[in-house]
């Protein structure tokens, strides 16, 4: 199976092609040329994989969380790709690409991802339970909690978010990822899920709540 992931979630934008798991070629740009050059590096990879669209037996994206601007325009492309190729098409979480490859360990995981400037967007597990959370670096470590006993691992953009766990008493290890760039491991997980029945049913996961909201004013609807 060939299998075309693309990726904006997890800093750059990237899109890789791999065949049986097996990497063909990935190009990755800039995030701030996301949207002037995803295309072209879609027809690069193609190029250095050495295969055309109608070999293409099924496309991944990553729907998030992470940059926000990125993970719209990975959809937006990927759903048009998918529509024009009439190719399935596959959503693959930022927190399950992160962790893809890592050596599975009876430890618990916390996955990082960094939205806007002082955000993040994390999940925990430990084997008995599982919880996100999202905002800025101070509320989601207090939502966190008390540290566990042992050590946990991490992995992802987990710079700002260690310091703040260590000072609260937690053992933290970080882990890097095995995969990169990002849609590696987006292609690798599409490869080995459902595909979705309708493009409608890929959405992106912002995980954090918009940076404002539009007030209800006197007179408008839900006033």
């Amino acid at each position: 199976m060939i299998v075309l992931g693309l990726d904006g979630g997890l800093g750059a934008f990237s899109t890789a092609a791999l065949q049986s798991k097996t990497v063909l070629a990935a190009v990755e740009v800039p995030a701030s040329r996301a949207l002037e050059e995803g295309l072209a590096a879609v027809s690069a990879v193609l190029e250095k994989a050495g295969i055309a669209p109608d070999e293409i037996d099924r496309l991944g994206v990553g729907t998030g969380p992470g940059s926000f601007t990125g993970v719209r325009i990975a959809i937006s492309y990927a759903k048009s790709l998918a529509q024009g190729w009439k190719l399935p098409l596959a959503g693959v979480g930022s927190f399950d690409a992160l962790e893809y490859g890592i050596e599975p360990s009876p430890l618990p995981m916390l996955s990082v991802v960094r939205g806007r400037t002082g955000v993040v967007s994390v999940r925990y597990r430990d084997g008995r339970r599982e919880s996100r959370h999202s905002g800025y670096v101070r509320d989601v470590v207090a939502e966190l909690g008390a540290p566990p006993d042992g050590l946990v691992r991490a992995a992802g953009d987990t710079q700002d978010v260690l310091a703040a766990l260590a000072e609260r008493g937690w053992s933290v290890e970080p882990v890097a990822r095995v995969s990169s760039p990002a849609a590696v491991a987006v292609a690798a997980l599409a490869g080995e899920r459902e595909p979705a029945r309708t493009f409608h049913e890929i959405r992106a996961d912002y995980g954090e709540l918009p940076a404002a909201k539009i007030p209800n004013l006197p007179g408008t609807r839900g006033a």
